[in-house]
């Protein structure tokens, strides 16, 4: 691609840096990361992101389990708050960093009250990189860089690892292999599987802004593939709709070439924490007690191991 050919030259001032960066290094993998999901794609990364969130439905063996804990039913735009939440105490300050392992300390506190299989767990890792990045490719005002697919592999890698998750791919490609296989064997429809994405079609509505909420369902569906559409038991969308949606998204991106680039990081904000959030607020609310009881112990056990040694 020739810098600035498509649009403003200082549009691309985000993916030269991204060029000069190393994503075999740490400190760059993770610059690299905030420079693409925080400053160029902040909006595209989100919605790939909720689409990805759909996919785990589409597997029914998730959905019965999401279904039958009925978070989404009950209080489900703090569900989705807290799925933001942890994405960000990830990103911000590197995924190696003390805030970063702390929420993932939490999520698995969380994950540990389900007994999850680890091909599961490996599937929906894989959701949140190859969603975003199919949306980009298709959505984006650019396409992404090999340094952006590398970083954003390793940094999924990584976060999976510190989750504990087994035999992980360390490339862009094997993760997108890892999904589309999976996909192929495990995909089918079931009751849950539509419980679970009206529910959460719900929350979408609830959230959007109120020109969106009359049509925010029928939009999403229309974004769906036909797979993943079917999984779900959605109907299906007239030809016309869909490719009014797409042609839309695309001439949003051309738009966006000419855009100035973000300087500051793109930070989402839950709306169910208007006042801020800790990580002691996060987490389905039956748990919250126990939740919180563990960290005591924990920072305790923390203390006295420091004291003695």
């Amino acid at each position: 691609m020739t810098l600035g050919r498509l649009g403003s030259r200082r549009r691309y001032d985000n993916l030269r840096e991204i060029r000069s960066l190393d994503p075999a290094r740490e400190a760059d993998r993770d610059r690299i990361v905030v420079l693409t999901s925080r400053h160029d794609f902040p909006w595209d990364y989100t919605q790939g992101t909720g689409i990805a969130f759909l996919r785990d439905y589409g597997i029914p063996s998730i959905s019965r389990l999401l279904d039958h804990t009925r978070q989404f039913e009950d209080d489900g735009v703090k569900r989705y708050d807290d799925t933001l939440i942890f994405a960000e105490e990830s990103v911000a300050e590197g995924v190696d960093s003390p805030r970063s392992r702390a929420g993932v300390r939490r999520l698995n506190q969380i994950h540990g009250h389900y007994d999850i299989p680890n091909d599961e767990f490996r599937y929906v890792l894989a959701t949140t990189l190859v969603g975003p990045v199919r949306w980009i490719e298709q959505f984006g005002w650019r396409q992404l860089d090999p340094n952006e697919l590398a970083a954003l592999s390793s940094f999924t890698t990584r976060f999976g690892t510190l989750m504990g998750i087994k035999d992980l791919p360390t490339t862009y490609a094997g993760y997108s292999d890892l999904l589309d296989d999976y996909e192929r064997e495990h995909f089918a429809f079931d009751p849950a599987n539509r419980r679970v994405t009206e529910a959460t079609l719900r929350i979408a509505r609830q959230t959007s802004p109120w020109p969106l909420k009359p049509v925010v369902r029928r939009l999403t569906i229309a974004l769906m593939d036909e797979p993943l559409r079917e999984a779900l038991g959605m109907p299906r969308q007239p030809a016309w709709f869909v490719r009014l949606v797409h042609v839309s998204l695309k001439a949003r991106a051309r738009v966006l070439r000419f855009a100035p680039p973000r300087r500051t990081a793109f930070v989402p904000k839950p709306v169910s924490y208007p006042d801020g959030y800790s990580l002691r607020d996060v987490g389905p609310a039956k748990m919250i007690d126990e939740l919180n009881a563990r960290h005591r112990g924990e920072a305790s056990a923390d203390v006295s191991a420091r004291e003695s040694a």
